[in-house]
């Protein structure tokens, strides 16, 4: 018989990976959308990255896959903890400040599979740090019949609940988000889905949230972003469907010069959340600034 015990006992594993935890889009911890980070998934295929996505059980976790520090450029992989997403915001955000952290802040390239992320990463002295991404080019078009209306029946609404002056669009900003304007801001705070019936609107069109909004005024907006096809509930800051709602209001004329819009986030579930939204009307790549704050273990 052949002893394998010391096989056993010499069998080596790879390491589990260093996660870190950011909130990203706050200056506290109990505030913006908590992100994963992994500095080095170099050793990590896809399966290993969605289960340690899936066991961190944030809506998105960063992996950088590969990295050259000296040009300050990292190759970057999301995962929710159902599936791989193209681009994430608020992970990006969380892994830009993690960086500046660890490198000092500056500029960073991050390629990710949505294409080539530029971002500047700043102190002020006091506070946390912050980041401003640059999205992909986005586009905007005006939903269809079936779409919308797929996609009230799911949450529950009727086109009573909508503003006519802010049509219902899909945008991309590096994924599609379905973009739907409130018409008061009761209507948005009372947000009791069906799960499972609006992931299936979602995967069968291919959007990776639903972009709900109130606006405030015309540089002031209030949002709240269901992602059941990530298996979560609610995104309490959401910075793709951020840059996604830029170049929808670029789309649709309603910015004419250059303009930050605020974004408000996360306030219906405890965790509040500020995006600030760069737009340029002549620009179609759309910016997204917000701090990010590590988490404690």
């Amino acid at each position: 018989m052949t002893d394998t015990t010391a096989a056993t006992d010499t069998a080596t594993t790879a390491p589990a990976p260093e996660i870190l935890r950011y909130s990203a889009f706050t200056r506290t911890p109990e505030g913006g959308n908590p992100a994963g980070v992994v500095l080095d998934a170099s050793g990590l295929d896809a399966a290993a990255m969605l289960a340690v996505a899936a066991e961190v059980g944030y809506s998105e976790t960063a992996f950088v896959t590969a990295a050259d520090p000296d040009a300050r450029r990292f190759t970057v992989r999301y995962f929710s903890p159902l599936a791989e997403v193209a681009f994430c915001g608020h992970a990006t955000v969380a892994l830009a400040v993690a960086l500046a952290d660890r490198l000092g802040p500056g500029d960073l390239t991050l390629d990710t599979p949505a294409g080539a992320i530029a971002v500047t990463t700043a102190t002020d002295g006091a506070g946390p740090a912050r980041a401003t991404l640059t999205s992909v080019p986005t586009r905007s078009r005006q939903a269809l019949a079936g779409e919308l209306e797929d996609t009230l029946a799911a949450l529950g609404w009727s086109a009573s609940d909508l503003d006519p002056a802010l049509p219902p669009h899909v945008a991309f900003g590096g994924n599609d988000h379905l973009v739907l304007a409130a018409a008061s801001r009761e209507r948005l705070a009372a947000l009791d889905y069906d799960f499972d019936a609006l992931a299936d609107v979602m995967r069968r069109y291919g959007w990776t949230t639903v972009d709900l909004v109130w606006r405030e005024s015309p540089r002031r907006f209030h949002a709240r972003n269901p992602f059941p096809v990530g298996g979560v509930v609610e995104d309490p800051a959401t910075g793709a469907a951020a840059a996604a709602f830029g170049g929808y209001l670029r789309a649709l004329g309603l910015v004419t010069e250059p303009a930050d819009i605020a974004v408000r986030q996360g306030e219906d579930m405890g965790r509040p959340s500020d995006l600030v939204v760069g737009v340029t009307p002549e620009d179609a790549r759309v910016r997204v600034t917000g701090t990010a704050v590590l988490l404690p273990h």
